[in-house]
């Protein structure tokens, strides 16, 4: 499979740190962040690459030659003008005749892109996105999908957006089929050359794949591994502090993962009851924070929740994901995410009024049991004894014990249900760990 960096970015954000580097050429220790991008892809079977490239284009092509000394073959397309982080893509139509992957020079990533791409042909669309949490959603490309991962909404920074949404943000990693260049009527000869005295250009997210929200076509493809952008001196410090911790590359998931499994009610937000009403959502004092330290440790931090309330008919699943998206957002505007959220809508017993038959059964996933913490060491190749449940209930307790998790146990209470430790609040927990 081909794959097809975009290279030709000068980086203006992060222009005073590096003024006279083209951003695909900043070290990430000692080591150009675009050569780090393509070991991980030479790594992975992926050594036919395309770069596109502009601004000193000639510094690029010194280092990186035919590819050679680095394993792969490498192509150039040299934009004089800026097309548009699209506009390449039209020139190079004749050598894309087969799916194949589009990236950013300017992001540090190590992916499993096998994986990205077995999902892309399974699901059989045009475009798949490669999408993932971030400390900051509210500034980010939102994708909006379904249960089975179609796009429904691509909203950009300057969309308005919900007030609740799924911290699920485009990664800028993309598995795209070619014929989505036949869709976008543009002229080929009037790519890199001036129209009314301006270069016409292509925008790869609002010109091409936005316009694929709602049509069935646009998969996303949910990770927690590593991408992050570098576009500001912050981030960029972030970056190469990721990378000397081994974070970089642990997060990949032909990795063993580690995870801190979280109970939701009593754990993350106030406990009331049973939750079913959205106002009633709060988060108790401190979480964000200990979500946040979760984030940086290279735990995921990963939510599994008993929702009774859904067999018993006193809350639909739409509600339920509405009350989550709350919880995604409140999280998203303090910096802090959850890697993924797991909920069991079962419950054993009958007799409610309005309760839904087909949920009324004795399941694997409802705490005590481990079916939730089972089924996501699955998803994330997750090493379950080196991993926590943290909880407030004995359910909490016996599932992570029954998972062959360390456990702790959340509260002012006395309970001894065999867990390792016990602590006032998960914020107290997370800083004695870490």
């Amino acid at each position: 499979m081909k794959v097809v960096i975009m290279a030709g970015g000068k980086g203006t954000r992060i222009s005073e740190l590096f003024p006279d580097i083209p951003k695909p050429m900043i070290p990430v220790c000692g080591i150009p962040v675009l050569e780090r991008e393509i070991q991980s892809l030479r790594d992975q079977g992926f050594i036919d690459i395309i770069l596109t490239v502009g601004y000193k284009a000639e510094n690029i092509i010194k280092h990186f030659g035919d590819g050679e000394k680095y394993g792969v073959q490498i192509d150039y397309f040299v934009e004089k003008e800026p097309l548009g982080n699209a506009g390449a893509l039209f020139r190079l139509k004749d050598k894309l005749t087969e799916d194949f992957l589009l990236l950013n020079a300017d992001a540090m990533f190590d992916v499993d892109f096998n994986k990205f791409v077995a999902f892309h042909q399974k699901c059989g669309g045009l475009v798949t996105l490669f999408t993932h949490p971030n400390d900051h959603p509210y500034d980010s490309g939102l994708i909006i999908a379904d249960k089975n991962n179609v796009v429904e909404k691509w909203l950009a920074k300057e969309d308005p957006r919900p007030m609740y949404y799924r911290n699920r943000v485009n990664a800028g990693l993309h598995v795209i089929n070619p014929q989505i260049l036949e869709l976008m009527d543009v002229a080929l000869d009037a790519i890199d050359n001036k129209t009314n005295e301006k270069i016409v250009k292509v925008d790869l997210d609002r010109q091409l794949l936005k316009p694929l929200a709602g049509t069935g076509k646009m998969f996303c493809y949910d990770s927690p591994e590593y991408v992050k952008d570098m576009g500001t001196p912050e981030r960029y410090c972030s970056v190469c502090m990721d990378y000397e911790k081994g974070k970089v590359v642990g997060k990949n998931l032909k990795n063993k993962q580690k995870a801190i499994f979280l109970d939701r009610d009593g754990t993350i937000n106030k406990y009331v009851g049973f939750l079913r009403n959205i106002a009633d959502f709060e988060l108790i004092d401190g979480v964000t924070e200990a979500i946040r330290k979760i984030n940086k440790s290279g735990y995921l931090a990963i939510v599994v929740t008993n929702q009774p309330v859904i067999a018993r008919g006193e809350l639909s699943f739409d509600e339920l994901e509405e009350i989550h998206n709350k919880m995604e957002t409140l999280l998203g505007k303090e910096g802090a995410y959850l890697d993924a959220i797991y909920y069991c809508p079962h419950h054993p017993h009958r007799g409610y009024e309005g309760e839904r038959i087909e949920l009324k059964v004795d399941c694997a996933c409802r705490k005590p049991k481990p079916g939730m913490l089972l089924k996501a060491a699955e998803e994330f190749n997750i090493d379950l004894s080196q991993s926590w449940m943290v909880g407030d209930s004995e359910n909490d307790i016996k599932s992570g014990i029954n998972a062959g998790c360390k456990t702790a146990l959340i509260g002012n209470g006395d309970g001894k249900y065999g867990q390792n430790i016990t602590k006032k609040s998960l914020l107290e927990f997370v800083e004695d760990l870490m």
